[in-house]
This record gives structure tokens, C-alpha cells and sequence, in this order.
């Protein structure tokens, strides 16, 4: 007779990766997944802003073959904050990553981030460009490097607490804790990780994983002028409710 064991089914991990005419990176993504990951319980949830070039249907074929992946198709709806919040309220997993579609963050520093959080007690892991063993070499070019280091100095003078790479898109916490901390967040813009420490309380845990950035093979590159307006958008919104 077969006993159902509840420890051996849930999940230890959910990857949220939102994303927008990424087809090309949906099935290199998830087997680089599927070996970094291995011997873990977790699943991948796609979430797409409607792209033109198919990636959902992409999702959907692997998701035929492997019930790892899911797929969320958002019609009328666009941001990678609000496609993280709507992946995380997809998934009962103990935790969530949140990691970019299009290969340039370094997959295999998942289970070192998923043990800082639950065998270490941190309240996020971070995958980090600016600490010793980390690099931002991937950037397009020197017009990103202005961006992404500009947003970095702006953005730490208003943390409750140290965080080196505060514009960094992969990281992991507890479910639990993105649920706690969602009603505050502003939901604006792709720097989902800024609004979450910035509605944080001065005691939180971060672990800092350093990771190599590495340069896109396809698809083009989101930063640019329109975001940064949003990221600073978000930051007004921060302070206001802080006032």
C-alpha cells in the first residue's frame, strides 16, 4: 500500500520567468533548468506579455512534454512586475525565483539561493553583479553600463538596508514573504526587487550570490529610456508612502 507523503510531493521552487519575444530562449532556458535543478522539486512558469513572435506557443509545445513548465498568456496587460505577481499567485511552491528569459542570468546559482533562503534563514538571495566573483560584462554596451550603474546609486540611498546589486532581475525568496509584502508594492516598471526591499523592514536578511551576466545570444535587449522613467516613477511612489 502506497502512503502519500505531503514532504515528498511539494514544491521547493517555483522560477518565474516573465517575458516578452523570447521563443528562441524558451527551450535552452528550461533544460539549462532542468540540470541545474536537478534532485529538486520545482517548476518554471512562463509568463508572456502576448509576444508577436510565439513564445507562448513555444511554452505550450515543451509544456506537452514536461509538466515542469506552465505557461501564462497576458492579453491587454504589459510589465515584468505585475507578470511576476501574477506568477507568483499561479503557484503553491514554498519559493519563488524570478529570473530573466533571455539566458543572461546564471541559472546554476539556483540551488545555492534557494539553500541561503531555506536552510540559512535569509529572507532574499540575490543574484548579484557587483560583489567579489560577480561581473556585468554582458551589458550591450556603454549606454546599459550608464543605465544600470546610474539606477544603482539612486536606489541604494533609499534602502532600508545593504544591497549591492539593487537593479538585478534574478533573485529568490519565500512565497510567503512576497504575499506578505505584496499590498504595498507599486507594481510599476521591470524592477520588481527595488520595490520589494524598499517595502522591507530594516531587519531583512539578504544573501548576495554572485553571478556572471552573461551576453544575450537572442532576442534585443528592453532597457532603455522608457524604463528608467518607470524606475523612477516607482521610487516617487516608495516615498510617498513612506510620507
Amino acid at each position: 500500500m502506497n502512503v502519500f507523503t505531503p514532504s515528498k510531493y511539494k514544491l521547493e521552487l517555483c522560477v518565474i520567468i516573465p517575458c516578452y519575444n523570447e521563443r528562441d530562449n524558451v527551450e535552452p532556458l528550461f533544460q539549462a533548468l532542468v540540470k541545474a535543478l536537478d534532485g529538486r522539486r520545482w517548476e518554471a512558469i512562463f509568463v508572456d506579455d502576448n509576444s508577436p513572435d510565439g513564445t507562448i506557443e513555444q511554452v505550450w509545445q515543451l509544456a506537452q512534454q514536461d509538466q515542469r513548465i506552465r505557461g501564462i498568456l497576458r492579453v491587454g496587460r504589459r510589465g515584468l512586475s505585475t507578470a511576476v505577481i501574477e506568477g507568483v499567485l499561479s503557484t503553491s511552491a514554498q519559493c519563488i525565483a524570478v529570473i530573466d528569459g533571455d539566458m543572461q542570468h546564471d541559472e546554476t546559482c539556483l540551488p545555492i539561493m534557494l539553500d541561503a533562503v531555506l536552510k540559512d534563514n535569509y529572507d532574499f538571495a540575490v543574484g548579484s553583479r557587483h560583489v567579489e566573483g560577480g561581473d556585468d560584462t554582458g551589458l550591450a554596451n556603454k549606454w546599459r553600463h550608464f543605465l544600470s550603474n546610474t539606477g544603482i546609486r539612486i536606489s541604494q540611498f533609499f534602502l532600508p538596508v545593504p544591497l549591492q546589486d539593487p537593479m538585478s532581475g534574478f533573485f529568490l525568496l519565500k512565497r510567503s514573504l512576497f504575499i506578505e509584502l505584496m499590498p504595498q508594492l507599486s507594481g510599476t516598471g521591470f524592477k520588481i526587487l527595488l520595490d520589494l526591499v524598499m517595502s522591507s523592514p530594516k531587519t531583512t536578511r539578504i544573501k548576495e550570490v554572485p553571478f556572471r551576466f552573461r551576453e544575450r545570444i537572442f532576442g534585443k535587449s528592453k532597457l532603455g529610456f522608457r524604463v528608467m522613467i518607470q524606475f523612477v516613477i516607482m521610487l516617487i511612489e516608495k516615498l510617498y508612502q513612506r510620507i
